[in-house]
């Protein structure tokens, strides 16, 4: 399986230059993704600063807002921090000392910016070493950007990750690390096919607890579990550890070559790999039948949101039969996605970047069966009579894995079939 790999992700793509777009955007912020960060480190705590209308948009994007009370809120900056008139960072560090005070169970603190620090009028990483001075040994405090300026919904993990990374224990043994949040039964039951494989040391980054950090290094061979993850791949790479080449695992096929590319990478035989595997396989695709008789031959168009978008048409395409209209990626990290851009069908368009106006007449000129978008288009194009699924459901949802694969499916056929249920007079 590993030269297989190695094969497709050096063949040359027959894929026609993509299209390189600039303008007018609508996705969610890097904010976002505090959501599903706060829910795998319990010790830690992101304190967004920035507007009140960055509190509004933490409360109205994330529907969980009072079970995530706990883990994250917001610093809000009135007219006069914004215009300099006031000392923002007076009032920070006694905010944070009235937090802490007040939940002794935190460990790690995230300071999140809403905006870059000229907008805020604040510099974060200053007030991070200023704030670790005044708390050493009660709690670390760590800083990176939401800012919608710089960030998409997804690439807030991207920063906090980033953030973490300098704290890691260096360590030379040999360990497979996973790097991307997973829900815990997902990564459990994906570091329990590991052991079987015969891994030994599985780690993971994000931890489940932030003060429990694994170790990199040499010995540390890399799997990305979500392809978002730019900046924390190269960080990682520059502290030792070396990425290994697979698609990323979304379906069969791409979850059975991204465990089998960490098998390879350790020395495993094929044979050993394929005992563990080739029996998930057959059951993932028996399970994945139903959904795809109701993708097969529908035709898609995936708006640029959350970096997901070109494996999630690999699968779509490749094991549901459905037909690419375009794909489109906030951000084309070719060599991230070398593995996944050699399975796309021939032909596929891509774009990068988004000018939303050009894109929607791309749309409504196309008339797709089903467009995978952000919420703020989902409903324009639903009252046009357009099927849509919305992206940031894809990021909430377990969809890792083999044995999630026909749950994966089904994200994309239940639009499709409630609005063949549905009719209209």
């Amino acid at each position: 399986m590993a030269s297989s790999i190695a094969t497709r992700a050096s063949a040359d793509t027959d894929l026609p230059p993509p299209l390189k777009e600039s303008g007018q955007r609508e996705v969610f912020c890097g904010l976002t993704s505090i959501v599903w960060l706060h829910r795998r480190m319990p010790d830690a705590f992101f304190l967004v600063v920035g507007s009140r209308t960055c509190a509004h948009l933490i409360q109205s994007a994330a529907g969980v807002m009072i079970f995530a009370e706990p883990r994250f809120g917001t610093a809000i900056l009135g007219e006069r921090d914004l215009a300099g008139l006031a000392d923002a960072n007076e009032e920070l560090d006694r905010l944070v000392a009235q937090l802490l005070e007040r939940r002794p169970e935190i460990r790690t603190l995230f300071l999140v910016g809403s905006c870059p620090s000229e907008v805020i009028k604040l510099d974060l990483a200053k007030a991070a070493e200023r704030l670790n001075r005044q708390h050493a040994g009660r709690v670390m405090v760590l800083n990176y950007s939401g800012s919608g300026i710089e960030t998409t919904f997804t690439q807030g993990e991207d920063g906090a990750l980033q953030a973490l990374i300098p704290l890691l224990p260096s360590s030379t043994e040999q360990q497979l690390l996973i790097a991307g949040t997973l829900a815990d039964a997902v990564e459990d039951r994906l570091i329990g096919l590991f052991h079987k494989l015969g891994i030994e040391r599985v780690a993971s980054l994000p931890p489940r607890r932030s003060t429990e950090l694994p170790a990199v290094g040499p010995g540390t061979k890399l799997l990305l579990a979500q392809p978002f993850l730019s900046g924390t791949a190269r960080a990682l790479v520059d502290r030792g550890a070396e990425l290994i080449r697979a698609p990323y695992p979304f379906g069969v096929e791409g979850s059975r070559d991204w465990m089998a590319a960490g098998a390879a990478a350790f020395g495993i035989a094929p044979a050993q790999a394929a005992a563990v595997l080739d029996p998930l396989v057959e059951r993932g695709r028996r399970a994945l039948a139903p959904q795809r008789e109701t993708l097969v031959g529908k035709r898609l168009f995936l708006l640029p949101d959350s970096q997901l978008e070109i494996p999630l048409a690999r699968f779509l395409s490749r094991e549901c039969g459905m037909e690419l209209v375009e794909v489109g990626t906030p951000y084309l990290d070719r060599q991230l996605m070398a593995e996944e851009l050699v399975l796309l069908p021939a032909g596929t368009q891509l774009s990068e970047g988004q000018h939303v106006d050009n894109q929607l007449l791309r749309v409504r000129e196309q008339r797709p069966d089903l467009v995978v978008c952000g919420l703020g288009l989902a409903n324009p194009l639903e009252a046009e009579g357009m099927a849509t699924k919305w992206s940031i459901e894809l990021v909430f949802s377990p969809i890792h894995g083999i044995d999630q694969a026909a749950d994966l499916a089904e994200l994309f056929a239940r639009p499709l079939r409630r609005r063949a249920a549905l009719s209209f007079a």
